[in-house]
């Protein structure tokens, strides 16, 4: 049997803030500045459409797990 190619962007992991949970700790964005950026309210938001490098997933991974109101969420 054989599996179609999937291209590299399929495969590629995304985060997503959610702005109605994000209370502004910044932590996503002290932690991985590559992902994450926060607007004039100090609230974070994904860059790049939330498509995450493959040699950045540890650091999104720890974003998430450092979310004091788990804002943040990670699509594989």
């Amino acid at each position: 049997m054989s599996y179609p190619l999937l291209s590299s962007y399929a495969m590629r992991m995304r985060v997503h803030v959610d702005s109605s949970k994000c209370q502004g700790h910044n932590r996503c964005y002290a932690l991985a500045p590559e992902l994450f950026d926060v607007d004039d309210l100090g609230n974070a938001f994904e860059l790049n459409d939330g498509v995450v490098p493959a040699a950045l997933e540890d650091k999104a991974r720890l974003a998430v797990a450092n979310c004091p109101e788990f804002a943040i969420t990670i699509e594989d």
